[in-house]
């Protein structure tokens, strides 16, 4: 086994060096050690294959620039075994590359859904209560613009902008309801992900004010999965208007199956994986650490809110939502496993 610097068999942080062709040639004691694998089952391996959820630090490895990567809460393992989540940094050297894992189990990461203190909390009831009459005042309005446009029936747009006005009115005086009471979820029920995602679409377009372009990359054959579709469209939502107001020109909707992933510590032989990709600024580094808390924003005019919902919705479908991000390239990776009985072609 190598070793690439005196006294690193002393440091308890976990290390692992590679060679330039991103092997594993060295590690000090702590890291076989906090995997719960030994060492031989390490030395020899690709960098890249310990990263058990993702592809940000293989891609690094091939194709990046820059002489170093911050990991923001990887899962890192062998393949058969349970992984560990640590934060991390990958640095180029001159003869290949050092690995250095921070473990997550050092300092817990807060629970999103157990974030908001009792006075916010308060604050957010206040402002549901407020918003009952001019949502109630905006759906009267949208139901009477409706009967008339159902009497020019050559104006299907209009229908369509109209469906989409009243729809979205039922989603937030549902969001409204969901403030004001403890009440429990839905149950969840047999649902498309792309007519989910189509829907967002429909709200990006109909928004306007952007200068932006949305392309689809979806696999037709992902079967139905079991959710909230009002839910995931919401968490979707939320992550493509955090990609508008990031400046970002392009946005690309990708869907895939996979199958073995570990999920919040947990191996599922089959999972959905939507990504939301833009070019836009990228998150800020001082965010990074706590993104998906409430009033968290990188913007003056920022709620904090809408990252920190997605981040729920994801764990209410047993799911992660994770990021990487660079200027001009940030990726949200939202995993959904699938239960054996999902099955059949969606359309």
């Amino acid at each position: 086994m190598s070793s690439a610097a005196p006294g690193s068999d002393q440091l308890a942080t976990p290390l692992a060096w590679a060679d330039a062709q991103a092997r594993i040639v060295g590690i000090n004691p702590a890291f076989p050690r906090w995997l719960g694998v030994g060492p031989r089952r390490l030395i020899g391996q690709p960098l890249a294959a310990l990263e058990q959820d993702g592809e940000a630090l293989a891609r690094f490895l091939e194709q990046d620039e820059r002489e170093v990567l911050r990991l923001h809460r990887i899962a890192l393992g062998v393949p058969g075994e349970a992984p560990r989540y640590a934060d991390g940094w990958v640095t180029r050297t001159a003869d290949g590359w050092l690995l250095e894992a921070h473990p997550a189990d050092a300092f817990p990461a807060p629970d999103a859904a157990q974030a908001l203190p009792g006075a916010l909390s308060a604050a957010l009831k206040g402002l549901a209560h407020e918003l009952r009459n001019p949502l109630a005042g905006l759906k009267g309005a949208a139901q009477l613009l409706a009967r008339r446009a159902a009497a020019r029936p050559d104006d299907a747009g209009e229908r369509e902008l109209l469906e989409l006005i009243g729809a979205e009115i039922d989603r937030l005086s549902q969001l409204v309801d969901n403030l004001m009471s403890s009440a429990p979820q839905r149950p969840h029920a047999p649902l498309n992900i792309h007519a989910v995602l189509e829907r967002v679409l429909r709200l990006t377009e109909a928004e306007g004010g952007w200068s932006v372009r949305v392309q689809r990359d979806y696999d037709p054959s992902i079967p139905e999965l079991s959710g909230d579709a009002d839910r995931l469209a919401q968490a979707v939502w939320n992550l493509v208007r955090n990609a508008l107001q990031a400046g970002a020109s392009t946005i690309i909707l990708r869907t895939r199956v996979e199958s073995g992933l570990h999920i919040r510590e947990h191996l599922h032989p089959r999972a959905l994986r939507v990504e939301i990709v833009d070019d836009g600024r990228g998150v800020p580094d001082e965010l990074a650490e706590h993104l998906f808390l409430p009033l968290v924003s990188g913007r003056a005019e920022g709620t904090g809110l809408g990252l920190a919902l997605a981040h729920q919705v994801a764990r209410e479908h047993r799911g992660s939502l994770t990021f990487r991000s660079r200027p001009g390239h940030t990726v949200f990776t939202l995993l959904l496993p699938q239960t054996e009985s999902e099955g059949g072609a969606s359309t």
